[in-house]
């Protein structure tokens, strides 16, 4: 027995996924098709998307909104876990990839139910405060460039409602955030991040050792 979050060896991960994931088949294809691009690592964990689903259905989420798209699978679980009257808004810059995403909506039936507005983020989320959308989003997943985290955070905090689910990833970036005197910009805003949550008295918080580190923020 421990009081601490255990560290997963490859063992004790694969019996992690053969004991609990619940992966369809088409998120197989997809994070098979994703494995073999040359930036595979920016996808997240099949684990972690099935712990996101579930929140979405914990919460009872009907509108949620995603920066940083990708290829799409984060917001392929979090789609099919929204209640019938739900719409995911997902932002990103990146047209190929982000085909790649169209493609296994239209297959799973939840095209109509997601926009993809190919943008810089920051731009759509200040158009989204000015078109008078603050406080209307239930959850926020945010997993873009890591320099804009502390920018996403703010707008984050604008367009989710009181008691809104706000999630980060990347939050442990890989052990990076231990570095005293990191190069990377990247870093140094994840770290940057990792402290100013903790002292954030607008949210609740937990960060999980869950993938590459996922934060959950809830706002009060």
């Amino acid at each position: 027995m421990t009081n601490r979050s255990l560290n997963l060896d490859e063992g004790l991960y694969q019996y992690l996924l053969d004991v609990s994931l619940r992966e369809s088949p088409l998120l197989q294809r997809l994070r098979a098709e994703t494995a073999a691009l040359s930036v595979a690592r920016w996808q997240i964990a099949p684990e972690q998307g099935q712990f996101m689903a579930l929140l979405v259905q914990l919460t009872g989420a009907r509108r949620l909104l995603e920066i940083g798209t990708f290829t799409g699978y984060s917001a392929l679980c979090l789609a099919q876990a929204m209640p019938a009257d739900g719409q995911l808004l997902c932002c990103d810059i990146d047209e190929q990839h982000t085909a790649i995403a169209r493609r296994y909506w239209q297959e799973a039936g939840l095209a109509e139910r997601i926009e993809l507005r190919l943008a810089p983020a920051l731009e759509t989320l200040a158009n989204l405060e000015r078109s008078g959308q603050s406080g209307s989003f239930d959850l926020i997943f945010i997993d873009a460039d890591k320099a804009n985290y502390p920018s996403y955070l703010e707008h984050a905090l604008v367009l989710l409602r009181t008691g809104g689910l706000l999630l980060f990833d990347n939050t442990l970036w890989s052990g990076r955030v231990l570095e005293s005197n990191p190069e990377s910009a990247d870093t140094r805003a994840i770290q940057g991040l990792n402290r100013r949550l903790k002292n954030d008295q607008r949210l609740d918080l937990s960060l999980l050792p869950l993938g590459d580190g996922l934060t959950l923020c809830r706002k009060r």
